[in-house]
């Protein structure tokens, strides 16, 4: 018999599963109603519906949702995944189960239709955080907040005091400015915008902006906002000039937002007019060509 099972564990070969993008789960939903189920785990569900993966069911560590356009195709996708799951001996607690919504709360966020927000719980664990006294309780607010920051403009120039706290050799000080920004994130999030999901893969828009403070974009569709994104200068780019700092906050949300504009065109909105000629530009400096 094994008492203590540290040895063990050493021994043992993990068995790893990789976790799918939480944004592309968000997408697969837009239009959709739902159902909500336990499961055992990832790679059993996984292998046992691969059939229908990414058609109309989604497996999520030990959620099974069943998504659908259509009422008729809702139930006619829940009858498969029910008897799919009968099948295979498996069986998912009916007070747990959840069917024909219009809306749900999915990984910290609420989809509805064609549109994701904040789930309100979260919102309010945020309304009421006590203000930070040491640098882990900063890491653990800065930890929540960057989770909904694509709900926020401009998050990381506001969450600039806080973060300078988290760097190393600097003393825990609580300024003014650290209560600002503390104070301006729980209100960004608590009154966060209802974002649109993407709609195909035509008609995006981006738009970046640089500053000294850091870089931003948005990532609008039909007129409607997809996502905020934004982050601080690296030390090494506070240096840079203009043009290049400009060009930074483009190479940013295009990288950033990849997996919606990776093979598409789309449009590309900057109010720094010289890097229109960036293609036809004859000579880069080496940083340009990276």
């Amino acid at each position: 018999m094994c008492v203590d099972y540290r040895d063990l564990n050493k021994v043992t070969i993990k068995n790893k599963y990789p976790l799918l993008r939480i944004d592309d789960l968000f997408d697969q939903l837009a239009g959709s109603w739902v159902t909500n189920a336990p499961a055992v785990f990832m790679d059993l569900i996984n292998r046992v519906f691969k059939g229908y993966l990414d058609q109309f069911v989604i497996v999520f560590i030990d959620d099974i949702l069943v998504y659908s356009a259509y009422e008729e195709d809702y139930a006619r996708h829940l009858r498969i995944v029910l008897e799919t799951l009968r099948q295979y001996k498996l069986y998912a607690k009916f007070s747990k189960c959840e069917f024909w919504l219009k809306s749900i709360s999915f990984l910290g966020h609420v989809v509805s239709g064609e549109v994701i927000s904040v789930d309100p719980q979260k919102v309010q664990a945020v309304a009421t955080w006590p203000r930070p006294t040491t640098v882990f309780e900063v890491r653990s607010f800065l930890g929540m907040t960057d989770y909904y920051k694509k709900f926020v403009k401009g998050f990381s120039q506001i969450s600039t005091s806080l973060t300078r706290l988290t760097q190393k050799a600097v003393a825990f000080v609580w300024t003014p400015e650290c209560e600002a920004s503390f104070q301006r994130l729980k209100d960004c999030l608590t009154s966060a915008p209802v974002l649109a999901l993407p709609s195909g893969t035509e008609g995006f828009k981006v738009f970046s902006y640089a500053s000294l403070k850091g870089l931003g974009c948005v990532l609008m569709q039909q007129g409607q906002v997809i996502a905020y994104a934004s982050r601080q200068l690296k030390s090494h780019e506070k240096n840079y000039p203009t043009h290049d700092l400009e060009l930074a906050a483009v190479v940013f949300a295009l990288k950033i937002w990849r997996h919606y504009l990776y093979g598409i065109r789309c449009d590309i909105f900057t109010d720094h007019k010289s890097l229109k000629y960036i293609f036809t530009q004859k000579d880069l400096n080496l940083r340009q060509i990276r």
